[in-house]
């Protein structure tokens, strides 16, 4: 999915309401998100996007789970949450 950048959006890239899609929980999508995020900014983990439109951990880590360049589990229930 390629987009053109627009500097003023912040945090509105990916959108939220396809964010929702890729999880069954919202909450184990935070919980995705913020520990890749952390993964990114500790250097445990290489980035996956070629040209992202985010430049924080967080937003790249959402800007990937987006473009299904990775995977969240929910290991409560070993279940794949985004394909």
């Amino acid at each position: 999915m390629k987009r053109e950048k627009n500097i003023d959006e912040g945090l509105r890239y990916p959108p939220i309401d396809a964010l929702l899609d890729k999880s069954k929980s919202k909450y184990v999508l935070v919980l995705g998100a913020a520990k890749r995020a952390k993964d990114l900014e500790h250097g445990d983990a290489e980035e996956l996007l070629e040209d992202p439109v985010n430049k924080k951990s967080l937003g790249l880590a959402l800007e990937e789970i987006y473009e299904d360049k990775i995977t969240i589990y929910d290991s409560t229930n070993e279940e794949t949450l985004s394909e």
